[in-house]
């Protein structure tokens, strides 16, 4: 087919692999400023999308939420188990309170400013526009070799801090910089073919695969972030990585089984740099057509936008509502409230019940800390995204795949990984404060 021939041309494959790589690069991490605005290129690009279109954006949101809660009653998808079921339903609610909040129709106490009109037009509507935009970029950092030269010169590391194979960089990157759901595909391919364990599986799936760069973007927006964003990014990124290396080290992962049918072979000593290259070099040549990478990664875009809009709207609803209305997560924060003591915060207090709500959806510390001073919306702003593990999306999508873990491992691991999260991102947000 076409679509998969091999580029011949050297040149053309240095392109590839240097020029086309760095075009994704540029979108994601290098901050310009238009119009006083310092922001990454891809967030004004959103945001210019947003301004010009208006309403349409609204309505083309409203579409797509429907389209998700349809989805799986049209498939049949929603009879494969009673999990599926669950969350059937959750799209549905989904979709009837998108419906409310573009028509402002329904009971007046969730027309109020911090519940539907803030989650839809503060979160729903960003998302509905930034993850199909952004993955016409990440197909230019993904597909032409970046991620498999960085996984080869990764490999002395992967085991002895996290205790995976060299190849799991890869999903881990794939993770940061596409989805979690990219990530977990990964991961769930290479766990079928036996070249992971249960226990390489969970960590991957645990400690790697949370939400991508473009929707770190949007809890930077909603925590007035962006003017660090570098900074957040590579903060969120680093800590994620060393409460990984921790959690794995510690129950339930630890007593997990470590049996693999084909374990990854080691790399020659003294060849690591040609072999990265080369390996590099050759995906850009098998990369395919641009234009059909492009067309594939802008389907998976708005796939995984009709997946995660519905569940989002519902179950941030339904948390907007428990933190508004009931003490669940003020119980809950409990468990955290001794770290955010330890470190003598003022409002230690709203942070734990705060990081507590990222149970249920990760983009929740972001909505009810949007407001707080610096240091409560810089340690949400981290922890949201290294907990990893949230009901809204992460989770049921580690439950579909082949690696047997169970939703009480799940909910253990997402209490280590917050309490860690917090340990690590409270000081670091009080230093850069001063």
């Amino acid at each position: 087919m076409e679509h998969v021939r091999q580029v011949t041309s050297h040149s053309q494959v240095l392109w590839r692999l240097f020029g086309l790589s760095a075009i994704g690069i540029v979108f994601f991490f290098v901050p310009i400023s238009i119009d006083g605005n310092t922001t990454i290129p891809l967030d004004h690009l959103v945001s210019w999308i947003k301004n010009t279109f208006g309403n349409l954006i609204n309505l083309y949101v409203l579409m797509i939420i429907l389209a998700g809660a349809i989805m799986p009653l049209w498939t049949g998808q929603w009879r494969q188990s009673g999990g599926q079921k669950l969350f059937t339903l959750l799209k549905c609610i989904g979709a009837v309170s998108a419906f409310m909040a573009l028509t402002q129709i329904g009971p007046a106490f969730l027309h109020e400013p911090d519940i539907l009109p803030f989650l839809f037009n503060k979160l729903v509507v960003s998302v509905g526009v930034i993850v199909p935009v952004g993955a016409i970029f990440l197909s230019f950092l993904v597909s032409y070799g970046l991620l498999e030269l960085i996984g080869i010169l990764l490999q002395p590391i992967m085991r002895p801090i996290w205790r995976t194979p060299g190849r799991s960089a890869i999903d881990a990157v794939a993770s940061f910089v596409g989805s979690y759901s990219l990530g977990l595909l990964i991961t769930d391919k290479v766990y079928k073919n036996g070249q992971y364990s249960v226990k390489e599986a969970t960590i991957i799936a645990t400690g790697f695969s949370t939400v991508s760069a473009t929707f770190m973007i949007i809890v930077a927006r909603t925590l007035d972030l962006m003017s660090h964003w570098n900074l957040y990014f590579w903060s969120a990124l680093i800590i994620t990585f060393i409460v990984t290396a921790i959690t794995v080290r510690l129950p339930p992962i630890k007593g997990l089984s470590d049996n693999v049918l084909a374990p990854e072979p080691q790399a020659i000593k003294g060849q690591r740099w040609g072999l990265a290259y080369q390996t590099g070099l050759s995906q850009a040549a098998q990369a395919g057509r641009v234009s059909h990478n492009l067309l594939a990664t802008v389907k998976d875009g708005l796939l995984m936008t009709m997946t995660i809009l519905p569940a989002i709207m519902s179950v941030g609803l339904l948390g907007l509502l428990a933190a508004k209305y009931t003490p669940v997560f003020e119980w809950l924060g409990w468990i955290f409230y001794p770290i955010t003591a330890l470190w003598g915060l003022d409002n230690g207090h709203q942070l734990a019940q705060a990081a507590s709500a990222g149970l249920a959806e990760m983009f929740l510390p972001a909505l009810l800390l949007s407001e707080a001073d610096f240091v409560l919306r810089f340690s949400a702003a981290i922890t949201c995204v290294s907990s990893v593990l949230f009901f809204s999306a992460s989770i049921p999508c580690i439950l579909a795949t082949s690696i047997p873990i169970s939703v009480f491992r799940l909910v253990v691991i997402w209490a280590l990984r917050t309490a860690l999260s917090l340990m690590l991102s409270i000081p670091l947000a009080l230093l850069i404060a001063g």
